[in-house]
């Protein structure tokens, strides 16, 4: 019978010495183990990546973590990953399979290790090989001194093109971009956060192509950026799971919504809306979504829909589905049922008439439109009660209050919004919008003058969302007040951002980067933590959404 973890103590010490003999090969050696696990049905991936959270977590507990999330960042979880998976791993195979096998499997690995040292040519296709065999390899070229790498950068190139079509997206321009952005690693860790099968995603693809535009440093793109720039914690459910979740739910008829009248559309919407609400989410979904939850860890979050159309590079098709916010300060029942009513609500909204109406008019209507899912932590700070972003924003790389012709259009502008702020995705079609000025930093004409009076917050206490009054956050003892407080007025305002040179000199470099780096206008959605460093005030963007601004 197959035995997990810490069964028989001798055998695991005997599977650990002998690997420790290869201490450069020890992780090629572990991946051919977990392969053989996988192949022989002793455990299937899934399970085996769930166990090695909950006992990463439990490692977190006996060192006296209490609060891991904050008190441990993400290298230093992933290191604690990676050596429990090794722990882990040499343990299924100690009480399953044995020093023999090992021992064959560590020849294997030997003789091919002699071929590389004659070739570093592919030895399989790439299009069929199995996740494993793509990442191993792709390492193996990423790790090579530069003259050694530059003889295998097609394949390189090739596993990386691969590996983003499984993953992200099978759209060329949004494939060219990508392939010279991301790196192996970068991939990795996409697909360690995936839930389920498929692609993350239009809007997780776009956010994290973002980010890695903005954290590479690249002296022909402006200042380096690595420190001020992130994403929120995020996790994606695949792109196949909304196909898992209606074939469960005999939810095969609304397949082809998209192809009947408007009005049969609309007539049929709060059925299928129905349908999705009291809908089963697959068990072993549930299950990863757990373990989500719990590394969450009572932070707010929100449950954002990525579709495959959502910020391609060739057109926008943003904000058309739903996003949905959780305050996530219930009971874990209660939580959890936020969570996968929200899963079950972007679900629903993939039929949103409207959104076919949408994909209509660019054309996209027969397009194979599946619905992936992103999980992410909300960024911002608790003020008593509350809880809130300091900043949230968009900005566009081209300022559409001057000629396309005119130099000052290329600086950008940006719209800025304290707490949460849904009109983020449509930074230009609310009029009543405070428009901030890159070029010669300002307020744009008039807009000063519409800056918000109202705040959208978490109320941590009646676990629910709260639309107050500016008056009611801008307290003296409020965080950053000193920031965005007017004190004559009393009021909100940005002066203390658009004149500090440090604020606008990151915006106006992450814009023009990433413009330079589409080829075409773009505007990206944000979030801004306000820093007080020992040098100064200093800034943290997180990048939550990008897409090209034609």
């Amino acid at each position: 019978m197959p035995t997990g973890p810490l069964r028989t103590i001798t055998p695991t010490i005997d599977i650990y010495i002998k690997l420790a003999q290869y201490p450069i090969l020890c992780d090629r050696i572990r991946l051919r183990m977990r392969e053989e696990l996988f192949r022989r049905g002793i455990v299937n991936k899934i399970d085996f990546e769930q166990e090695v959270k909950e006992l990463a977590i439990e490692s977190q507990r006996r060192e006296g973590l209490d609060n891991p999330t904050v008190q441990e960042d993400e290298g230093a979880w992933q290191r604690r990953l990676e050596t429990i998976r090794d722990l882990h791993t040499d343990n299924y195979f100690a009480n399953n399979l044995g020093i023999t096998l090992l021992e064959q499997l560590i020849g294997e690995v030997l003789n091919n290790q002699d071929k590389n040292s004659k070739t570093i040519e592919l030895t399989f296709n790439p299009e069929i090989a199995p996740w494993a065999m793509l990442f191993e390899q792709g390492e193996i070229y990423d790790a090579l001194p530069p003259p050694e790498k530059e003889k295998v950068k097609h394949h390189l190139e090739e596993i990386k093109v691969v590996l983003i079509k499984r993953l992200l997206s099978d759209q060329l321009p949004f494939i060219r971009v990508a392939k010279k952005v991301f790196t192996i690693k970068d991939l990795n860790w996409i697909y360690e956060r995936l839930i389920g099968s498929g692609k993350i995603g239009g809007k997780s693809g776009g956010m994290l192509l973002a980010w890695h535009i903005l954290e590479r440093a690249n002296h022909d793109l402006g200042p380096d950026l690595s420190k001020h720039v992130t994403i929120p914690d995020t996790y994606f459910i695949g792109s196949e799971i909304i196909y898992e979740f209606m074939l469960h739910n005999k939810m095969e008829r609304f397949v082809n919504q998209k192809y009947l009248s408007v009005e049969e559309m609309r007539e049929q919407y709060p059925e299928i809306v129905h349908s999705c609400k009291v809908g089963k989410i697959p068990n072993y979904i549930m299950e990863q979504l757990r373990d989500v939850l719990a590394q969450l860890n009572g932070r707010p979050f929100v449950v954002r829909s990525s579709s495959l159309l959502e910020d391609h590079l060739d057109y926008q098709f943003a904000g058309k589905y739903d996003s949905v916010f959780c305050p996530n300060q219930g009971s874990h029942q209660e939580n959890f049922k936020a969570l996968l009513d929200a899963v079950r609500r972007v679900y629903a909204s993939t039929f949103n008439p409207d959104a076919m109406l949408e994909r209509q008019k660019h054309g996209l209507i027969d397009y194979d439109e599946r619905m992936a899912v992103m999980i992410q932590a909300l960024i911002g700070h608790k003020y008593g009660r509350y809880y809130l972003p300091t900043i949230v924003g968009a900005g566009l790389s081209q300022n559409p209050w001057y000629d396309a012709g005119d130099s000052r259009a290329k600086d950008g502008c940006l719209r800025l919004t304290l707490g949460l702020d849904k009109r983020v995705q449509r930074p230009l079609e609310d009029g009543n919008a405070c428009i901030i000025s890159l070029n010669t930093p300002d307020y744009m004409h008039d807009s000063k003058n519409l800056i918000q009076d109202k705040v959208k917050v978490v109320d941590l206490e009646d676990n629910c969302f709260k639309v107050l009054p500016i008056s009611d956050i801008l307290q003296a003892d409020y965080p950053n007040g000193r920031y965005l407080l007017d004190p004559e007025t009393n009021q909100l305002t940005y002066d203390y951002l658009i004149n500090d040179a440090k604020f606008i000199r990151l915006m106006r470099t992450a814009l023009k980067r990433l413009a330079k780096t589409y080829g075409v206008p773009v505007q990206f959605e944000f979030a801004i933590e306000i820093v007080d460093a020992p040098s100064g005030t200093d800034y943290k963007l997180y990048i939550l959404q990008c897409h090209t601004a034609q």
